[in-house]
């Protein structure tokens, strides 16, 4: 995939020979890895969220949808999705409020405890997530632009930091 955008020389690498210029070489290395990382990540948001839209859906709300249709009851607690997300309650509540003006979820009340809400997929949100899915996993998921040692590579590391890091024990 060729961005008419695209520059002709890695400004990263720029930006790193700079940084090494400045004398600040032992940060040098570290700062390039970083930028690579969240601009890697800027382009397959991207790549992730073209495919969605004709789906009418964002990336977090296409993660809340899917997380709901693998539970067995295809219903959990808000503050139990936020938790298993990793993103803020708040984050899941701007989600749940736009799937369920969008009729792809409902909240209940929690049959247990009358401090909790549940949110629970609807059949069009199941319908939906799948429909989305399919077409992630072939426009995105399958080829992401690496080959498959590179990615099992790329996901210890990331696995690694991320534990290293608090993410997960």
């Amino acid at each position: 995939m060729s961005d008419p955008h695209a520059v002709s020389r890695d400004p990263i690498a720029e930006a790193k020979r700079q940084w090494q210029e400045r004398g600040w070489g032992d940060a040098a290395e570290g700062m390039a890895a970083i930028t690579a990382i969240v601009r890697t990540q800027q382009i397959l948001l991207a790549r992730i969220e073209a495919v969605l839209k004709g789906f009418d859906l964002t990336f977090a709300r296409f993660e809340l949808l899917t997380l709901l249709s693998f539970t067995r009851t295809g219903a959990l607690p808000m503050a139990k999705a936020s938790e298993r997300l990793q993103v803020h309650p708040t984050s899941v509540t701007n989600a749940v409020d736009r799937l369920e003006a969008a009729g792809l979820v409902r909240r209940l009340a929690h049959p247990t405890d009358g401090r909790a809400t549940l949110v629970e997929i609807t059949a069009e949100g199941r319908d939906r997530a799948l429909a989305a899915a399919k077409d992630l996993n072939a426009a995105v998921f399958e080829s992401p632009g690496f080959d498959a040692e590179e990615l099992a590579e790329l996901n210890r590391m990331l696995g690694q930091f991320r534990r290293s890091a608090g993410d997960f024990a």
